[in-house]
């Protein structure tokens, strides 16, 4: 029972240490971005790591997605002779909820693992140290630029992935199966509120950061894990940033659901 005891508190305490190195990596880098000299090509470079690679997956997984609710909800809301609505379940399932959601989940694999990967690799290959040895902030040359273009470039994807969900939507449920396309519309416009669009705005903020912040670290300090040193070690750093990220992308949008509403 001792025993046992013990090894809890071991673990206890293990997950505590992460959580403060984890607060403090968070820390410096959101320090490194007021930290001169100011350089504007990194973000920019970032920017379009994060942003404009991520176009693709971002619009066809919103058009499929906006498809599968109008088609769900045609058929569903027909049940109770309320085909009329399908603008505004379609608009609010989007824009509250599938949108900032689906967008940081897809964020996360596409450029989360690749963050947690150049940074390990950095790491182990000492150039991180080398860095250090430059005296160079290695938070404000490598984290930092990645924060501030994730909070520039995951709201203006979720707008993305919110039109053409609604574009898709209306395809499906006007075009395909007759709706009405003044209905969809007029509802559509009056469902969603500027409360509806400050949330997933905010949403889209939160997700940025904790995507950034969790691959990041993971990376960061691979050479300190349980997950091994080397290749391997990153490749296991990498897989559990991407798990990590999503199941915390998760969890924030029920807790900012929750304060919103």
């Amino acid at each position: 029972m001792i025993e046992w005891l013990e090894n809890l508190g071991a673990k206890g305490l293990s997950i505590l240490k992460e959580i403060g190195r984890a607060g403090v990596f968070l820390f410096w880098s959101v320090v490194g971005i007021f930290r001169p000299p100011f350089k504007i090509m990194p973000i920019i470079k970032q920017i379009h790591v994060i942003g404009a690679t991520s176009f693709t997956v971002i619009f066809f997984t919103g058009a499929f997605v906006g498809m599968v609710l109008g088609l769900q909800g045609h058929y569903t809301l027909r049940m109770f002779g309320a085909e009329g609505a399908l603008g505004s379940a379609v608009a609010l399932s989007l824009v509250r909820e599938l949108g900032p959601v689906l967008t940081g989940l897809m964020v996360t694999g596409r450029v989360g693992s690749s963050i947690c990967a150049e940074v390990g690799i950095m790491r182990i290959s000492e150039q991180i140290d080398a860095l250090e040895c430059m005296a160079i902030d290695p938070y404000r040359y490598l984290i930092s630029p990645k924060v501030v273009a994730s909070i520039l470039s995951l709201p203006l994807l979720t707008a993305i992935f919110n039109i053409v969900g609604l574009m898709g939507g209306f395809l499906v449920g006007v075009r395909l199966l007759g709706g009405s396309e003044g209905a969809y519309l007029s509802t559509m416009k009056s469902s969603v509120m500027a409360a509806d669009i400050r949330m997933c705005f905010i949403k889209s903020i939160c997700f940025a950061i904790l995507i950034v912040w969790i691959c990041a670290d993971r990376g960061y300090w691979v050479h300190k894990s349980r997950n091994g040193f080397g290749a391997e070690g990153v490749s296991r750093a990498t897989t559990h940033a991407v798990v990590i990220s999503s199941v915390a992308i998760l969890v924030a949008d029920y807790v900012i659901t929750s304060l919103l509403l």
